[in-house]
């Protein structure tokens, strides 16, 4: 077990933003990774996080299990299989400073994307749902898949395009919980060949369960109550800051 006190200083705010988000609080948990990999790799943050988040889906699914899109599930899902297996392909080649290139990219164009999408649907609330557009549908769905492989960062895709049918909000989070069900236990086999769930990894997982279920039935119990706008902004903005460092650091690790 890791037992390193700035790992837990971190990982402790991680998990429960991850609780949050799998609660409903779409897109927040992005950060979990990134935030832990301050302290630790980012592939030893990523299979520490993946069995909580496979606990946590329990949570979330049973919390929104009569409130989902089947369509958007059987055109994407198929697809994000697809990605999956090209992101086991790029961990298995590419170095730690690659991966943290590549989270660090993902979490700042994923914070910039949110933060304009909210301020256009302010300014456009009463715009119809756009065309379905089933390709574009596919690529969201195997870009999701990619990039929650690397980084457990698949919710930027996924609600690049499903944000746009303008579901009801318990239909939105239920059809992404889901998604992201799935999607976990596809990556299962590719964290199993790759090696990453030693004993220290499912140890200190663990001893963050307890909290990360109790932030999950938090964020179920919030999402119905409370405006998370102002939040957003705060979580996107530290994003942005740590997303800078991490894509830093691996910059400095590929070129030097």
């Amino acid at each position: 077990m890791l037992t390193d006190p700035l790992f837990y200083a971190v990982a402790i705010p991680a998990v429960i933003l991850l609780g949050l988000a799998k609660g409903g609080f779409a897109g927040i948990g992005v950060v979990a990774v990134p935030l832990m990999a301050l302290v630790i790799s980012p592939v030893l943050a990523a299979s520490i996080t993946l069995p909580i988040l496979l606990v946590q889906d329990v949570v979330s699914v049973w919390s929104f299990r009569k409130t989902w899109n089947k369509g958007l599930l059987i055109l994407m899902l198929p697809a994000a299989a697809v990605g999956i297996f090209l992101g086991w392909l790029l961990a298995a080649r590419v170095s730690v400073a690659a991966v943290e290139l590549s989270i660090g990219v993902i979490s700042i164009a994923f914070s910039l994307q949110r933060l304009w999408a909210e301020r256009a649907v302010k300014a456009a609330a009463a715009v119809e749902a756009g065309p379905a557009r089933p390709w574009l549908g596919a690529l969201c769905g195997a870009a999701a898949g990619f990039t929650s492989q690397v980084a457990h960062a698949g919710g930027p895709p996924f609600q690049i395009y499903v944000l746009p049918r303008r579901l009801p909000r318990d239909v939105f989070i239920g059809t992404s919980a889901i998604f992201f069900a799935v999607v976990n236990w596809m990556k299962v086999p590719a964290y199993i060949a790759l090696g990453q769930f030693t004993p220290q990894v499912l140890t200190t997982a663990a001893v963050l369960l307890p909290l990360a279920l109790a932030s999950t039935w938090a964020g179920v119990w919030l999402v119905r109550r409370v405006p998370a706008e102002g939040f957003y902004k705060v979580i996107y903005a530290l994003l942005i800051v740590v997303g800078a460092k991490l894509a830093w650091d691996g910059a400095h690790g590929l070129l030097g």
